[in-house]
């Protein structure tokens, strides 16, 4: 590691390359750990939680969790409830697997994406709208 990347300031402009790999592979550690249920819950291990994003602070010190239920299997707070209550230990399993100098503070949000892909879906699934996006209904007459 050259010593200029460590201190270059950050002027907003977006992720940098280390964040993203840095939240990518948290993002990953924490599916396998949910996706296996390796955590002692069973609240946890009955949920099916999707990570689908997780971004990190400049300093690598925060991560923000993106989180959401698998096809409103449970509300999302309880999701973030039982994932909140269960922080060590997921925190624990993170840092496992990374070289990291401090073990980032996991915090967990709903992941609103979903939310909006499943209003995109609706609409899809509007008649009104299907017929508008079939060129081959012909209207009125058949």
């Amino acid at each position: 590691m050259g010593a200029m990347s460590n201190n270059r300031p950050s002027s907003g402009q977006g992720p940098t390359q280390r964040q993203l790999r840095v939240g990518e592979l948290i993002r990953r550690t924490l599916s396998d750990v949910l996706n296996r249920a390796e955590i002692h819950d069973p609240e946890l291990n009955a949920m099916s939680i999707t990570v689908g994003e997780v971004s990190m602070s400049n300093d690598l010190k925060v991560a923000t969790v993106y989180v959401m239920p698998l096809m409103g299997s449970v509300p999302v707070q309880d999701a973030i409830a039982a994932l909140a209550r269960n922080k060590a230990e997921l925190r624990h399993r993170v840092v496992k697997g990374m070289t990291l100098k401090y073990a980032p503070d996991l915090r967990f949000r709903p992941d609103e994406t979903f939310d909006r892909l499943d209003e995109t879906r609706r609409l899809f699934a509007d008649p009104a709208v299907q017929r508008d996006l079939d060129p081959e209904t012909p209207d009125g007459d058949d």
